[in-house]
């Protein structure tokens, strides 16, 4: 069976080889031991592009590949990179037509393609869980919030920055928008609105009683919550996953009871949210799967 490549990039660069839905082999990731919350925040587009290229021909050595999938945060184009709010550097860049022209080795020529990284992340699930025949949702929560949705069609897709406030003073998201869910659930966000404590702090204060923590943690759900009423009513009702290093905090149970006081039509109703593990894995093969799929 020929493989594919797969590529997530989110708080570091990770990618791996994918045949039959599965990783081959453990990941291999950039950097190998992170030593700053995001690295990737500060490294300049050429650098992100290189370290993507690097990862890329070293993984397909000796191989020969069906295609190139790229996982990448915020608005993605034809392969540009039309806005992302969380690594503002790369806006406007055009990731794919850089990685095709610059490629070298067994991976040149191999059709490359790039993808919201939450969009992945939908597509790793599907994947995954024998699920490729059906509408999978998901929420990506880290520095920003992700809306993933497979099969993927036409779209902007930008679910983190749905408004869930009308609160003048909610203005935490690394967009600039107001009353984002971005802006409340980010770890970013988080760290702007309680700048002496970090985001496990919060909830753990929340319950050892702080007064101000648990209120915040209210607001985490209602508006996650909120959002995805806002996807129901759009489009219908299902499991909403939820993965990313922030889901360690959250209640499936609140947000369950949560989502059935929004969504009130009968044939709207029947929702769950379900917690899947966080791991590179998912997006690495949810990228490899979509860019298959793209190139028939």
């Amino acid at each position: 069976m020929q493989r594919s490549l797969g590529i997530l990039v989110m708080q570091h660069i990770a990618g791996g080889l994918v045949e039959d839905n599965k990783v081959l082999g453990a990941p291999a990731l950039y950097p190998e031991k992170p030593d700053a919350l995001d690295p990737l925040q500060s490294m300049p587009a050429d650098h992100i592009t290189r370290t993507i290229r690097e990862q890329i021909e070293k993984l397909a050595r000796g191989q020969t590949l069906q295609a190139i999938g790229i996982g990448f945060p915020g608005i993605i184009r034809e392969g540009i990179v039309a806005e992302s709010p969380n690594l503002q550097q790369v806006k406007g860049f055009n990731l794919q037509g850089e990685l095709a022209a610059s490629i070298r080795g067994e991976a040149a020529g191999v059709p490359i393609r790039v993808f919201n990284d939450a969009a992945v992340s939908a597509a790793g699930i599907a994947a995954t869980q024998g699920k490729l025949n059906k509408l999978i949702r998901v929420w990506t929560l880290g520095n920003g919030i992700g809306f993933g949705r497979y099969p993927a069609i036409d779209g902007v897709w930008e679910g983190g920055h749905t408004v869930v406030t009308l609160d003048k003073n909610e203005n935490y998201c690394g967009c600039g928008g107001r009353g984002h869910l971005e802006g409340i659930l980010g770890l970013r966000a988080m760290r702007l609105r309680f700048l002496d404590l970090e985001p496990e702090e919060i909830f753990a204060n929340a319950r050892a009683g702080d007064e101000r923590c648990a209120e915040f943690v209210k607001l985490c759900h209602r508006a996650l919550a909120a959002a995805t009423a806002t996807s129901i009513h759009l489009e219908g009702p299902g499991v909403f996953y939820i993965t990313g290093p922030d889901v360690r905090f959250l209640e499936v149970g609140r947000l369950d009871s949560l989502l059935h006081k929004m969504v009130m039509m009968s044939p709207l109703q029947g929702s769950r949210f379900e917690i899947i593990p966080t791991t590179d894995e998912v997006g690495i093969i949810g990228a490899a799967v979509n860019a298959t799929r793209s190139i028939g």
